[in-house]
Protein backbone atom coordinates (compact mmCIF):
# COMPACT_ATOMS: atom_id res chain seq x y z
CA UNK A 1 0.00 0.00 0.00
CA UNK A 2 2.84 2.49 0.76
CA UNK A 3 4.27 1.76 -2.48
CA UNK A 4 1.03 2.76 -4.34
CA UNK A 5 1.37 5.91 -2.64
CA UNK A 6 4.68 7.27 -3.49
CA UNK A 7 4.04 6.01 -7.19
CA UNK A 8 0.94 7.94 -7.05
CA UNK A 9 2.50 10.98 -5.53
CA UNK A 10 5.70 10.53 -8.09
CA UNK A 11 3.28 10.95 -10.75
CA UNK A 12 1.54 14.20 -9.35
CA UNK A 13 5.09 15.51 -8.70
CA UNK A 14 6.02 15.39 -12.24
CA UNK A 15 2.73 17.99 -13.35
CA UNK A 16 6.10 21.02 -12.68
CA UNK A 17 8.12 19.46 -15.75
CA UNK A 18 4.96 19.43 -17.71
CA UNK A 19 3.83 23.42 -17.04
CA UNK A 20 7.66 23.84 -18.07
CA UNK A 21 7.42 21.98 -21.47
CA UNK A 22 3.95 23.48 -22.04
CA UNK A 23 5.06 26.83 -21.24
CA UNK A 24 8.13 26.34 -23.72
CA UNK A 25 5.64 25.05 -26.61
CA UNK A 26 3.65 28.39 -26.25
CA UNK A 27 6.88 30.67 -26.80
CA UNK A 28 8.28 28.39 -29.49
CA UNK A 29 4.88 28.89 -30.96
CA UNK A 30 4.63 32.83 -30.71
CA UNK A 31 8.25 33.07 -31.96
CA UNK A 32 7.21 31.12 -35.27
CA UNK A 33 4.28 33.62 -35.40
CA UNK A 34 6.47 36.95 -34.78
CA UNK A 35 9.23 35.19 -37.41
CA UNK A 36 6.45 34.39 -40.16
CA UNK A 37 4.39 38.03 -39.57
CA UNK A 38 7.96 39.93 -39.84
CA UNK A 39 8.97 37.85 -42.91
CA UNK A 40 5.82 38.48 -44.77
CA UNK A 41 5.57 42.35 -43.74
CA UNK A 42 9.37 43.25 -43.94
CA UNK A 43 8.73 44.19 -47.43
CA UNK A 44 5.83 46.84 -46.20
CA UNK A 45 7.53 47.96 -43.45
CA UNK A 46 10.78 48.80 -45.78
CA UNK A 47 9.35 50.57 -48.51
CA UNK A 48 7.58 52.89 -45.44
CA UNK A 49 10.63 53.64 -44.02
CA UNK A 50 11.91 54.27 -46.90
CA UNK A 51 9.19 56.93 -47.75
CA UNK A 52 9.93 58.73 -44.32
CA UNK A 53 13.43 58.68 -45.19
CA UNK A 54 12.80 60.56 -49.17
CA UNK A 55 10.27 62.82 -47.36
CA UNK A 56 12.78 63.90 -44.82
Amino acid sequence: MFTIKRLLKGLFDQQKGQTLSEYALILVLIAIVAIVALTLLGVNITGVINNVATAI
